[in-house]
């Protein structure tokens, strides 16, 4: 039965219920996963001609030879699970925002009696006030200089408890701080600084314009020029912070707005922020996303939230989202309060979205020739390795694997991933070499080959869990034979790079393919091969360091190479363990006073000697 016959089949027999549904390559490869509300109408969508569709669907549409599908018990659920399946599995068509993609807020805890201002990445229901987020063009620390250039609130970490301070610290003599810690201001007293500091970060300026001003004259009167420059700076700082709008906007106006254009292949999503009235930056985020624009706002938020608190009262959109009032419900429930979110069809809001849009807008005018390259360098190169190397199917995983040794000692080696042309860091392993002594490169490929072939039949770690479509070697005949022998059996295709030509050598083929030195192809086949040998690289050369730490550390009467090993996994550094005191050398497992005083005197000696 020919594959359109099995998905048309299929598409008969769906139901109506809400649910995810997942579209795979001919290989059974995730190609986009998405969520319905009613998985047959949804699904349907994508097969019927009379239906219009962005080129980057069709694109999707045309690599489609079979689907599966998850019935949800709600919506909700669907949304979710949706949301889980894409950072799972991480498909080309869907969007995926990068993993540390958070931003910093000030916090300023309030059952605290006298509380620091500092930089945070998280809220908890601690009872803080959180301002933010801040974004590039308004870096946090920036902010958070100028508010101790203006207001003298503490910067030391931590309680102060009932216990206080002998004396004062250096900020406190340059004006810097009110030092608390030594008694000398009541907690009522500080207490109205930090308003006046609340104040500042809600967007009422004036009284720090005034005392920053003051302290520039003064500055210039002394002739303290630099400090008067960082006053100058502080000033304009402070502009941006309050900087003035075009739109008159309320004070109680707390917004997260999501902006979507197109240009049919490439998109790009505008988030900008509003508190307290005032817009504190915003910035684009590119898409290549097959779905239409409410999938793919509703996508960006759900990942974007993810990594980032809701502390917005309301999130406008620009699209009439299928899934909203189920976005409505999730994200209201990760705040732990009233979340409003719609699209806004005028007013104030609706020419914030005006100007989010024509934002998104610029940025893919921009950019769409630098997405486009970017694609091509990536998807592009793994359709064209497919067709020069005459390969069964399309390499969409990639693994090279190099080994590292200098005369057979910290032999190690390397698994590099990529996953369509995109190198997948947290998927990379390393191998120490186990099974045997001295340098042999051919066994040493042998023995991680076959430890990845087994780790396959576990399944029970992700880097290995999933079958890769080709594995490159580096090296020439002798290294592919190495692999060959391994994988004969496993389906999964195999290439040697070798360095001098940069030919490729195949199993059964008398002669390398010599593919353009400018193809996308061969430039792919670079990068993971030079990313393998980097890996390999860096790891020997830890290993190698650590091994002469370790030696030199057994010259310490009394630690062997099991007190050497336990020193460095406690410590992580030689220069940790030479700052380290009796006491906390004696936290080490297996070191009592006696061992601990020797290693203490060991690098005491060491420092008299160097001087």
């Amino acid at each position: 039965m020919a594959t359109s016959d099995i998905i048309k089949e299929k598409l008969k027999s769906l139901p109506t219920s809400s649910g995810v549904y997942i579209m795979l390559d001919e290989q059974g490869g995730i190609l986009y996963v998405g969520k319905a509300k009613n998985l047959k109408n949804r699904v349907r969508q994508y097969f019927q001609n009379s239906v219009t569709k962005t080129e980057k669907t069709v694109l999707l549409v045309d690599k489609i030879k079979d689907f599966r599908y998850i019935v949800t018990s709600n919506e909700v659920e669907a949304l979710v699970l949706e949301n889980n399946l894409i950072k799972k599995h991480k498909p080309y068509y869907n969007i995926l925002l990068k993993d540390d993609k958070s931003y910093p807020y000030i916090k300023i805890n309030l059952k605290e009696d006298f509380p620091r201002v500092e930089i945070v990445r998280r809220l908890k229901a601690d009872g803080s006030k959180y301002f933010g987020p801040y974004m590039i063009s308004l870096t946090a620390s920036a902010t958070l200089d100028l508010i101790h250039s203006v207001f003298p609130v503490r910067e030391c970490k931590g309680s102060l408890g009932s216990s206080r301070a002998k004396r004062e610290c250096l900020n406190y003599h340059i004006g810097r701080c009110l030092a608390p810690c030594t008694g000398r201001v009541s907690k009522e007293e500080y207490g109205a600084v930090v308003k006046k500091v609340m104040a500042l970060l809600s967007g009422h300026d004036r009284e720090a314009r005034e005392i920053l001003q003051q302290k520039l004259n003064e500055a210039v009167e002394r002739e303290e020029f630099e400090r008067a420059i960082v006053y100058r700076e502080n000033l304009a700082l402070l502009d941006r912070i309050v900087r003035k709008q075009n739109i008159n906007l309320p004070r109680d106006f707390n917004l997260d707005i999501y902006a979507y254009a197109t240009n049919g292949m490439y998109g790009c999503v505008n988030y900008t922020v509003v508190r307290a009235g005032k817009v504190l930056g915003s910035e684009n985020a590119s898409v290549v996303e097959a779905g239409d624009s409410t999938d793919i706002l509703s996508s960006f938020i759900m990942q974007f939230y993810d990594k980032n608190p809701v502390v917005a009262d309301e999130i406008l959109v620009n699209a009439d989202l299928t899934f909203k009032e189920e976005l409505k419900e999730y994200l209201s429930e990760k705040k732990g309060g009233r979340l409003n979110l719609f699209e806004p069809k005028g007013g104030a809001r609706g020419q914030l979205m005006q100007l989010a849009y024509n934002n998104a807008v610029e940025y893919l005018e921009k950019t769409s020739a630098k997405i486009a390259s970017r694609d091509a360098l990536t998807r592009g190169a793994v359709e064209q390795l497919k067709q020069m190397l005459e390969l069964a199917d399309m390499p969409y995983r990639m693994e090279c694997y190099d080994i590292s040794n200098i005369s057979g000692t910290d032999k190690v080696a390397s698994m590099v991933v990529f996953v369509n042309g995109e190198a997948h860091h947290e998927l990379y392993r390393r191998f120490r070499i186990k099974s045997f002594e001295g340098a042999d490169d051919f066994r040493s490929m042998r023995e991680v080959l076959s430890r990845r072939v087994a780790e396959l039949k576990k399944g029970s770690d992700v880097s290995f869990s999933q079958k890769p479509d080709l594995i490159i070697v580096d090296g020439g005949k002798g290294q592919l034979s190495s692999a060959e022998e391994i994988l004969a059996d496993t389906g999964i295709e195999l290439a040697g790079l070798a360095k001098r030509e940069e030919e490729i050598f195949r199993p059964h083929e008398s002669l390398p393919k010599v593919l353009p030195r400018d193809s996308l192809a061969l430039k792919l086949c670079q990068r993971i091969r030079d990313e393998a040998h980097r890996f390999a690289i860096t790891y020997h050369r830890k290993l190698r360091s650590e091994r002469m730490t370790r030696s030199n550390l057994k010259n310490i009467e009394g630690v062997g190479d099991r007190r050497a090993g336990a020193l460095l996994a406690y410590f992580k550094r030689v220069e940790n363990i030479a700052a380290a005191s009796v006491e906390e050398i004696m936290q080490v497992e297996g070191f009592g006073k006696d061992v601990a005083q020797k290693v203490y005197d060991y690098f005491r000696a060491k420092e008299d000697s160097d001087a």
